[in-house]
């Protein structure tokens, strides 16, 4: 119903005859308000609801509806579409066409979000329906790595972040770091895998998707984070909502660009969860973004690259805390601890030798027993920061792969390891959104 709503939309607002007329801008604006409208009811209602009941102390029913599949994607998909007809920069010929591009699968559950004018001219040509074997070592190359990524890595680090978050009701101040960094890892390789998987499922079917994800925690500022992380859902906020409400102003100035870039930064959180935390979520990165601005613009005092690096990492790290939990309480349960010098716990074997600390609060027992961890905890944080920080990223390999039998047993390997690791049904994060 979705796609038959925008594809008539889009071909009433595609109309160059409708290009000086008010109407066509009036059925612009009812389009994409009505997609708003619809990805509002089902994502957004019951958190309105829990509002009201907060603020007034009510207590409406909760409407507990069941999101549709993949509605945050398509909308805003859907939505470029028909800002793209309007400007008469994209064009459907026939509604099976549409059809496809809206619902093409590799894509659809969490992106990228693609435009109309990279897809189509794919789908199109002639090509695309000639096997390609780089295409097909490239696809199965990264769909290995990707499958790798989510069950060996970062499921792993999915098992402490579950019990720190979510089972520990107290942790140490190594705990709660090992905590947060287990889960920024867990996000970074979780979503790193599926958009692996998603350009690898597309380059089988000769289809070359957006590069969506390109080491963005070897960012040095958030500025630089947001244009390596999600990179289309980035590219739909700068074109979409900043440069609409920039165009809006009568006059341009830095503070309104600085506001704007706040609220579209707002928007990105709120769009990924109805959550008051996914608010601070979005209140940190928006802060930060425009101090980065600011200080790009008007401090002009350069920092070391590895200051800046340590800076934004953590700055990072501490904003998926509160994406992360599930209420308040839980985050501050762990950023209380990762700050507090009162709850020092370090493992037994290391009591003979620094048995002295006792004295200052330090307490030898199990290590990292309340989020279910070890020696392996250090180990495996160890290795993430060395996969994350000094490799190349999966699109950055693939695009050096050569066929070879080499290629072949890596990916094989590497497929076969992620099966033999797979003991449960494993889902992606971003299959929440």
């Amino acid at each position: 119903m979705s796609i038959a709503f925008n594809y008539i939309i889009g071909i009433l607002v595609a109309k160059k005859e409708n290009e000086s007329k008010p109407y066509a801008k009036l059925i612009l604006t009812f389009g994409v308000v009505s997609n708003l409208a619809l990805l509002g009811y089902f994502k957004y209602s019951d958190f309105f609801i829990e509002s009201i009941n907060l603020i007034t102390s009510s207590n409406i029913e909760l409407l507990n509806l069941a999101l549709p599949l993949a509605i945050s994607f398509f909308t805003f998909q859907q939505i470029a579409y028909l800002v793209d007809s309007y400007r008469q920069k994209a064009r459907v010929n026939n509604f099976p066409s549409y059809v496809l591009f809206v619902t093409f699968f590799p894509q659809l559950i969490a992106g990228p979000i693609v435009h109309h004018k990279e897809m189509m001219p794919q789908f199109a040509r002639k090509k695309s329906d000639v096997i390609n074997y780089q295409n097909i070592v490239m696809g199965l190359f990264l769909l290995s790595i990707g499958l790798f990524k989510k069950i060996v890595i970062a499921d792993q680090f999915a098992i402490w972040a579950t019990a720190g978050h979510d089972t520990a009701n107290t942790l140490s101040l190594i705990e709660a770091w090992c905590t947060s960094l287990s889960f920024t890892f867990q996000l970074y390789f979780d979503f790193s895998a599926y958009s692996d998987m998603a350009l690898g499922l597309g380059l089988l079917f000769n289809i070359k998707l957006p590069i969506n994800f390109n080491s963005p925690l070897k960012a040095t500022s958030l500025i630089e984070f947001w244009s390596r992380w999600h990179m289309t859902l980035t590219r739909f906020a700068e074109k979409y909502v900043f440069k609409t409400m920039v165009k809006s102003f009568n006059t341009y100035s830095f503070s309104k660009a600085m506001l704007s870039v706040f609220i579209t930064l707002m928007v990105i959180a709120i769009w990924h969860d109805a959550n008051w935390l996914f608010l601070i979520f979005g209140l940190i990165h928006g802060i930060g973004v425009v101090i980065n601005h600011v200080w790009k613009k008007k401090i002009r005092i350069k920092i070391n690259r590895y200051i800046a690096w340590f800076l934004t990492f953590n700055t990072l790290n501490i904003s998926t805390i509160f994406s992360r939990s599930h209420e308040l309480k839980d985050a501050i349960k762990v950023l209380s601890s990762m700050f507090s010098l009162d709850n020092i716990v370090l493992p037994n074997m290391l009591s003979s030798y620094l048995g002295f600390l006792d004295k200052y609060g330090v307490t030898f027992t199990e290590f990292l027993a309340n989020i279910n961890g070890g020696q392996s905890t250090l180990i495996w944080l160890l290795l993430g920061f060395i996969i994350i920080l000094l490799f190349k990223n999966s699109s950055q390999m693939a695009a050096e792969i050569k066929i070879n039998h080499k290629t072949a047993v890596f990916s094989g390997v590497v497929f076969i390891l992620s099966l033999l690791s797979l003991t449960q049904a494993s889902e992606f994060i971003y299959f929440e959104f």
